[in-house]
């Protein structure tokens, strides 16, 4: 599957279901990165999922705007201090925050990952002990930033819960590992290489963990084939999704 480039919903034809007035406070637009067909992708009919006809938006929401509301305001201020007395000013380690649903996620530009994990950690007022591990994302749509690195911080000291976000391009899928901050990680960090291809640098030991060592490609990308692959010890083979059952 190539890249598509960013459409609008008018470009792609599409009336968005979202009101400015539906959104949490501090979000009040979306970027729409491209557009959904179906469950699974499938371009020549058979679908037989009942999501066939489904043409959906992709969208990417825009940054929020202070305040953003509870806790969230101090966290935030707290981390812009920590960053700067690191040398490090706020506006070029986060590309945005987005509060979205109660909850509060920082981009974080990938060269500044580690630094920014060892703020979530040391810090008195934040101590986010705990990283619950690594998820990865591929949007083929988001040009540049295809590659997504989700991880959810929790601390037990103060009951909170944070999402930080790092984005990478297809091309360079490299992200530094936070191994060395949090080594709880390492299995986690093995696991999104394995199905997504993210090459975690300063990993001490990343390799495939689930698949076997020689598997080619990352079946969680969405430009994984859907089928149609013989399965490893059997000898059999699925057909894709749209070939497998035809009610004609």
């Amino acid at each position: 599957m190539s890249p598509q480039a960013p459409i609008t919903p008018e470009e792609a034809g599409l009336e968005v279901a979202v009101s400015v007035t539906t959104l949490p406070e501090g979000v009040r637009e979306l970027e729409v990165i491209g557009v959904r067909h179906g469950a699974f992708a499938a371009q020549d009919g058979g679908d037989t999922s009942g999501f066939g006809g489904l043409v959906s938006p992709i969208v990417m929401p825009l940054p929020s705007e202070r305040p953003y509301g509870g806790w969230f305001d101090a966290a935030a201020e707290e981390i812009e201090l920590a960053l700067a007395d690191r040398g490090l000013p706020m506006a070029s380690a986060v590309d945005k925050i987005v509060v979205d649903r109660g909850e509060i996620t920082f981009f974080v530009h990938r060269e500044h990952l580690l630094a920014f994990a060892q703020v979530l950690r040391d810090e008195p007022a934040l101590r986010f002990e705990m990283c619950m591990g690594v998820n990865g994302v591929h949007y083929p749509g988001d040009i540049g930033r295809e590659l997504h690195a989700v991880y959810p911080f929790f601390s037990v000291t103060h009951n909170r819960r944070i999402r930080v976000e790092v984005t990478c391009p297809d091309l360079d899928s490299h992200i530094p590992s936070i191994v060395s901050v949090y080594p709880a990680n390492d299995w986690h960090e093995r696991e999104t290489y394995d199905f997504f291809g993210i090459i975690f640098d300063g990993h001490p030991s990343l390799m495939r963990i689930e698949m076997p060592d020689d598997w080619p490609g990352h079946p969680q990308r969405k430009d994984y084939p859907l089928g149609g692959i013989p399965v490893e010890y059997k000898g059999a083979e699925i057909p894709p999704p749209d070939q497998r059952r035809a009610y004609t």
